[in-house]
């Protein structure tokens, strides 16, 4: 019988993932993919070569907030480079699951979370009640949302990234970290203002970052420039009997 679904059958996407896992594109990570891999993995119905492994729990991180705020645009204004991120939330077959809640968060290049006080690198910046860089989408039936924001900057003991939360039925199943290549974070934050304005130089980098390292090649974003922004995009894929600790 013909698949007349939008995306393969499971034993089409395994033989897929094991193909893909081999790849010396996926072996080194860090978004670099070649335009045949990006293909394949479209022909899947994914939207990023990184493998549909469930992706390990990593540390929530610093200053999670709901604000309760469903957007898209989540920059509230804020300069910096526009960064395009797409989240693909699938099962364990890289099947797409439909109405998962993601919340995303991030700094903003300066390094600055809203929400909080004590902020900045003297600790002095207060920012409590603000909502910048936080938001919450729907996945639709491709199992994709979409978020407006700015490329993330950095602060002292991390490397360069955006945190995430998955809930499935009001249960949150995982809590991530999405990774970006280093090249790209030294050339926009050497060169690019707002974020080579800022005094100091950046610490730490993918390599020696422990989470990033736990997390797994698997959790960096797969990136591409385009006319104005980068594109960023992510495959998660999620237990959706998991209880995220």
């Amino acid at each position: 019988m013909q698949n007349t679904s939008d995306h393969p059958p499971h034993t089409d996407r395994r033989a897929f993932l094991a193909g893909l896992a081999a790849s010396p594109f996926v072996l080194t990570g860090h978004g670099v993919f070649s335009g045949a891999v990006r293909a394949q993995a479209a022909e899947a119905g994914l939207i990023a070569p990184n493998v549909c492994m469930v992706m390990p729990e990593v540390t929530e991180g610093p200053f999670y907030t709901d604000p309760g705020r469903v957007r898209r645009d989540i920059t509230e204004g804020l300069p910096g480079v526009p960064l395009r991120m797409r989240i693909q939330v699938v099962d364990a077959d890289c099947t797409p699951l439909k109405d998962a809640r993601v919340d995303i968060w991030h700094c903003d290049a300066a390094g600055n979370y809203s929400g909080y006080a004590r902020q900045g690198s003297d600790g002095t910046l207060d920012t409590s009640g603000q909502t910048f860089l936080r938001g919450t989408q729907i996945s639709d039936a491709g199992g994709l949302v979409r978020f407006d924001t700015i490329y993330p900057g950095w602060y002292r003991g991390r490397t360069t990234h955006i945190h995430y939360k998955v809930f499935l039925d009001g249960q949150l199943v995982l809590t991530g970290q999405i990774f970006f290549p280093d090249a790209l974070s030294a050339y926009l934050f050497q060169s690019v203002a707002p974020y080579s304005d800022r005094a100091g130089t950046r610490d730490t980098m993918n390599a020696s970052d422990r989470i990033a390292q736990r997390a797994g090649d698997g959790a960096f974003a797969a990136i591409r420039e385009q006319t104005g922004f980068y594109d960023a995009a992510l495959v998660v894929g999620v237990a959706p009997d998991a209880v995220s600790d």
